[in-house]
C-alpha cells in the first residue's frame, strides 16, 4: 500500500475531485481510504444514548486508493510514490517528482 494513515493526499477523481485532506483510515481489504473532508455522505441515525434526537449526520466515506495522489512534501503538488532502500538499509517511500523521502 503506497498511501498510509496520516498522509496528506489530493483526490484526483470522483465527486470530491480537487479536495485535499489527511488520511484518517486505510481499509486494506477493500483497497480504500477515508480522507478528512472528502466524499462526505449523509447518514440517517436512530435516536440512541449518544445521540438522543437521532437525525442526519454528515461523515466521510471511503474512497478508492486509485483516486488519491500523495502530496509531495517539498513542492506541495500531487506525486506518485516509489520505494527505495536508503543509506541505513531501510525501505522508504519517496516522492517521484522531487525525490524527497516521505516520513
Amino acid at each position: 500500500m503506497k498511501i498510509k494513515k496520516g498522509d496528506l493526499v489530493k483526490v484526483i477523481a470522483g465527486n470530491s475531485k480537487g479536495k485535499q485532506g489527511k488520511v484518517l483510515q486505510i481499509l486494506v481489504d477493500a483497497n480504500r481510504a477515508v480522507v478528512e473532508g472528502a466524499n462526505i455522505v449523509k447518514k440517517h441515525t436512530k435516536p440512541s444514548a449518544a445521540n438522543p434526537n437521532g437525525g442526519i449526520i454528515e461523515k466521510e466515506a471511503a474512497i478508492t486508493i486509485s483516486n488519491l495522489a500523495l502530496i509531495d512534501p517539498k513542492t506541495g503538488e500531487p506525486t506518485r510514490v516509489g520505494r527505495k532502500v536508503n543509506a541505513d538499509g531501510k525501505i522508504v517511500r519517496y516522492a517521484k517528482k522531487s525525490g524527497e523521502e516521505i516520513k
